[in-house]
């Protein structure tokens, strides 16, 4: 019993440890980026990386960030969001490793690019709104904690990546594990912008509760919550309102 029982427990050990070591391939999926024109191309240079964002340069006060999913080429959204929003400067962040931007994505590589591109777009825009959606909700809602952001819109957005690690692994201590948790509970009290949270009503990947726990840590009169209805994880861009619902927020 005793070497059956000590087997177990090298068993978990070494589970934990894969988990450890493996952590950051189980949250973030580079993609490559569709090919565009090279005047939807920009550089933006942060510490050692190269960043690469697909964006719509334009004169004026008004500009748009967004920073996209774990899965996601952002790229994808210029052609809606350009038509959806011709007044407006679109800039659209391929995180560390994604869509030719050099170096690895961590939580906090992410958070350090998203601030460096707020400031580097808020020199020549003073009306700036910040988009994340899913994983970059977390992004996003710490730049608009720490910069004053017009508004912020947030995409199926979660209270924390940690709470949602622990209950898909709930027989392993995901909170010492962890490396980046991307607690958005902790900087949504800080946010003083007007802020919309948009939920899928089916979301398979973001339970409805990890949202809902999000809202209420918006100071009362800061947020809304809006679901579209029949939507997942996936389809929420398709819904007809989903454009709407940002439109109403500019």
């Amino acid at each position: 019993m005793t070497i059956f029982l000590a087997i177990l427990l090298l068993a978990y050990v070494a589970l934990c440890a894969a988990l450890f070591a493996y952590q950051r391939s189980m949250i973030y999926f580079p993609q490559p980026r569709l090919e565009g024109s090279p005047a939807s191309t920009l550089q933006l240079k942060v510490g050692d990386a190269e960043l690469v964002l697909t964006a719509r340069p334009m004169a004026g006060s008004k500009a748009l960030i967004y920073f996209g999913g774990n899965a996601e080429d952002v790229s994808a959204n210029l052609p809606s969001f350009s038509q959806a929003f011709p007044g407006h400067a679109i800039y659209l962040l391929h995180y560390r490793g994604y869509g030719g931007s050099s170096g690895s994505p961590s939580e906090a590589a992410l958070q350090g690019d998203a601030l460096a591109l707020f400031d580097h777009v808020s020199k020549t825009h003073a009306d700036v709104t910040v988009v994340g959606r899913s994983l970059g909700s977390g992004v996003a809602v710490r730049v608009a904690s720490q910069r004053p952001v017009s508004r912020l819109i947030l995409v199926t957005p979660y209270n924390s990546i940690l709470e949602l690690a622990a209950q898909r692994y709930p027989y392993f201590p995901v909170s010492w594990l962890m490396l980046d948790k991307f607690e958005s509970w902790k900087y949504a009290p800080q946010v003083t912008a007007p802020t919309l949270l948009i939920s899928a009503e089916h979301d398979e990947l973001i339970p409805a509760a990890s949202t809902a726990q999000l809202y209420t840590r918006f100071k009362p009169g800061t947020a809304v919550l809006k679901m579209l209805p029949g939507t997942s994880h996936n389809t929420v861009l398709q819904h007809p309102q989903y454009l709407a619902l940002f439109q109403s927020m500019l």
